[in-house]
């Protein structure tokens, strides 16, 4: 089995896959301060009821957990082929930015899959710690974006700054006009960034013209995507996905 292993800001994610299908995923906290063998030991906790591992896939969006994570590969996995999406990997995806090493792994990983499977130009809206948005052309090329705050940081930073605010569950409250301050943060939350997905969706939209798809994926996707009018696909695994492609070009 193929192992996926996607290093965001606050979580990790794993994908065991059986030739094209993922079978089983996993998602823990990121810990920067962890090492090669803790990481060692969480992995081994959590499939040791899975198959033996054929081969890895990772990227990282942190540096310090790439460089324990390189270090635990060839300490454990170094029998299995791995690959990592970094400079000199081949991805197949132009990044057509002024410095395509700004580009973060999961975003190249994201264009590869939404271009496999719903062609382009597509969209991609990554709900992570940043609200990433990926413009992915005919060609498959990465267009370049936008960036946003995430969610969660932003409800943590408004807790933090405002004395009688604090942070609450990001669920939706029974009304957009709210009657309590617990609910009138949700309000503002979830109806903002259901606000901001479909107006910079729409501006983007108009300077490139029709989208084959608009896909949301991340941690807090499901939340933000019932009350969009511009997301029309939801895929919790489509940066496993894009790590699964790139595994299969370098292998």
């Amino acid at each position: 089995m193929l192992l996926a292993i996607d290093v965001g800001n606050t979580n990790t994610v794993l994908g065991l896959f059986d030739g094209e299908e993922l079978v089983r995923s996993y998602r823990v906290k990121t810990d920067a301060r962890s090492t090669a063998d803790e990481y060692r030991v969480t992995f081994r906790g959590l499939l040791r009821d899975d198959p033996d591992i054929t081969g890895v896939a990772l990227c990282s969006t942190v540096p310090a957990v790439l460089r324990e994570m390189r270090s635990m590969l060839d300490l454990y996995y170094a029998h299995v082929p791995h690959v990592i999406i970094e400079p000199g990997a081949r991805t197949g995806v132009p990044v057509l930015m002024d410095n395509p090493k700004e580009v973060g792994a999961d975003r190249i990983a994201n264009t590869l899959a939404a271009h496999h499977l719903y062609g382009g130009p597509c969209i991609v809206v990554d709900f992570g710690t940043s609200t990433n948005f990926d413009v992915v052309s005919a060609k498959g090329e990465f267009l370049g974006g936008a960036l946003a705050p995430g969610v969660e940081i932003s409800l943590d930073a408004l807790a933090a700054r405002a004395a009688q605010l604090r942070k609450v569950e990001f669920v939706a409250p029974r009304s957009v006009i709210a009657k309590n301050t617990v609910e009138a943060l949700q309000s503002g939350a979830l109806y903002g960034f259901a606000g901001q997905v479909d107006g910079i969706v729409s501006r983007i939209v108009a300077e490139i013209g029709e989208v084959t798809a608009v896909i949301a994926t991340g941690g807090l996707a499901s939340v933000v995507i019932r009350e969009s009018s511009t997301v029309t696909v939801h895929r919790p695994d489509l940066t496993l996905q894009g790590l699964r492609l790139v595994y299969a070009k370098n292998t």
